[in-house]
């Protein structure tokens, strides 16, 4: 019988960038704001990030954006992101 690999509970600052693909300090900076729920454990800069808040952000940022463009707050008349283009 194979054993299901565990999935994780918590994410680091870094794991969480690496999902988001942005940088540490991006996401220490929406901790700081509190945009984006983690605990602290253990000493000074020891952050966790459950991985159900980290989709909660990101469903919440899906909506806000959603909304701005719906407003027309937000215009994207930029060229494509070399990442998603075909």
């Amino acid at each position: 019988m194979t054993e299901e690999p565990k999935k994780r509970r918590f994410l680091t600052t870094e794991q969480a960038a690496e999902e988001l693909s942005v940088s540490s300090n991006q996401i220490r900076a929406l901790l700081r704001t509190g945009e984006l729920r983690a605990i602290q454990v253990g000493g000074r800069g020891m952050w966790r990030i459950g991985v159900n808040d980290l989709e909660d952000y990101i469903a919440g940022a899906y909506r806000r954006t959603e909304e701005r463009i719906a407003s027309g707050e937000i215009v994207d008349d930029a060229e494509p992101d070399a990442d998603y283009a075909q």
